[in-house]
C-alpha cells in the first residue's frame, strides 16, 4: 500500500513539474508576442511618418522642377535679388495715441 501512495505521489510531483513547464513556456510566448505587437505598432508608424515625408520631399521636388520653384529656392536659401530689385521693409503703423489736456488742479498737483 505504501508503494502504490508513493507512486502516486511521485506522479502527481511530477505532473505537477511539467504542468509547471508548460505554464512557463505559455508565459514565455506571451511575453514574445506582446513585444512583437508592440514592434509592430512602432513600425507601422514609422512607416506612416516615412509616406508623410516621401509626399513632403516629393512636393518639393516638383516645386523645383519648375523654374519659379528654383529660383524661389535660391533666393530664400542665398537672400538674393535680381538686377534692379530694392529691399522693401513694412513698418507696421504707429498706433495713434491721444493725448487729453490735463486739468488745472492735476497740473498743480502734478508739482508734488
Amino acid at each position: 500500500m505504501r508503494a502504490k501512495e508513493w507512486q502516486r505521489g511521485m506522479l502527481i510531483g511530477f505532473l505537477l513539474l511539467i504542468i509547471f513547464w508548460l505554464v512557463s513556456l505559455i508565459w514565455g510566448l506571451a511575453e514574445k508576442a506582446h513585444i512583437a505587437v508592440s514592434q509592430a505598432n512602432d513600425a507601422k508608424r514609422q512607416y506612416q511618418t516615412m509616406e508623410e515625408r516621401k509626399t513632403q520631399v516629393e512636393g518639393n521636388l516638383a516645386a523645383l522642377a519648375t523654374p519659379r520653384g528654383q529660383e524661389a529656392a535660391i533666393r530664400t536659401a542665398f537672400g538674393v535679388a535680381r538686377p534692379g530689385e530694392e529691399v522693401i521693409v513694412v513698418v507696421p503703423p504707429t498706433p495713434a495715441t491721444t493725448t487729453t489736456p490735463l486739468s488745472w488742479w492735476q497740473k498743480l498737483f502734478s508739482w508734488f
